[in-house]
């Protein structure tokens, strides 16, 4: 009897040990992830349904979200309303910052996505111009970190311009209509305005532009790591047939974006490097020196270790997934 007795108990032990686990998996009936135009390599996915395909087999749903910038991408992960979402390094950092609590874990390009833009006709031609300017731009976002790091630069601060905040879309047109003298663009919209109304990217520093990264929400990763190793996995197989497609890649980004193909080919061909997945130290040095900068500029506040922030941010636990 006392070996039944405790052979039950342990068969109960098990018995509630895989109802945990079941009820665990079955928690997880959808994953919410972001696309931007920004981030071509989430265009594919969400194209050719990949994630769709691997997580069908488990009964989980897939939604997608639209970022219009990574301030709206950071505004969902914190709200809990994506699990997964595409924003600037730096833009990451400053959220973290704020107490927005995210994992950076995966690079899905190497842009020069922003640079300072003004009308054709502008007498416009450095940083220092823009002193007692108006300049649309992005709260939250890498163009407004680069604007304010410029800024800095040329010995000016938010003080000495007019900053009219705006999504990056409106910031193009307002520059269009000359509602403002100066934008921090951000492509496509930033192609689409050299191109179609002849602006002038008048202030560009590639090396200021921090890395496109993807951004898991603190609690999903903790509860979910096999989930966030299998999107990864999929992350990498679009991140590959971009670079083996480029062709298609451009037509699906106009597609997007509604923008013409030429635009978006200037965008993916001069401005654009998929070379890079794994998450690492150049993330790490080029997102601490934004951070470095803003606190020296008085965006961050002096007491904040930078530093100490990036290493949290930062979560390279999954980088094991890619090679495979």
């Amino acid at each position: 009897m006392r070996f039944i007795t405790g052979f039950s108990r342990i068969a109960l032990a098990v018995a509630a040990v895989l109802s945990l686990t079941a009820g665990a998996k079955a928690q997880v009936n959808e994953i919410r992830i972001d696309w931007a135009t920004y981030n071509p390599v989430s265009i594919i996915l969400k194209n050719q349904g990949l994630l769709e395909k691997e997580f069908e087999k488990d009964g989980i749903k897939i939604r997608w979200v639209q970022s219009a910038g990574s301030n709206k991408a950071l505004e969902f992960l914190n709200a809990g309303s994506i699990d997964f979402g595409s924003t600037a390094g730096s833009a990451a950092l400053v959220a973290k910052i704020n107490g927005n609590p995210i994992k950076s874990i995966y690079v899905y390009s190497r842009p020069e996505w922003t640079a300072l833009v003004t009308g054709p006709k502008s007498d416009i031609t450095k940083v220092s111009d823009l002193k007692g300017k108006s300049v649309a731009v992005t709260r939250g976002t890498d163009p407004h970190i680069f604007l304010v790091r410029a800024l800095a630069e040329a010995g000016l601060t938010d003080k000495d311009v007019r900053f009219v905040l705006l999504q990056h879309a409106d910031g193009r047109l307002a520059l269009q209509r000359g509602d403002v003298q100066a934008w921090a663009g951000l492509d496509p919209m930033m192609a689409s305005a050299e191109l179609d109304d002849g602006a002038k990217l008048f202030y560009r520093k590639p090396e200021a532009n921090t890395w496109g990264i993807l951004n898991v929400r603190e609690e999903f990763a903790a509860k979910n790591p096999q989930l966030v190793q299998r999107v990864l996995k999929v992350y990498e197989q679009g991140r590959r047939f971009a670079l083996a497609n480029p062709d298609q890649v451009i037509k699906a980004l106009a597609d997007a974006a509604k923008i013409p193909e030429n635009v978006a080919a200037k965008q993916l061909k001069e401005r654009t490097e998929l070379t890079h997945s794994a998450i690492g130290k150049p993330q790490r040095d080029s997102i601490l020196a934004a951070g470095l900068a803003l606190q020296a500029a008085g965006v961050v506040d002096a007491k904040v270790n930078v530093q100490q922030v990036v290493n949290d941010l930062i979560d390279e636990r999954f980088n094991a997934t890619l090679s495979n």
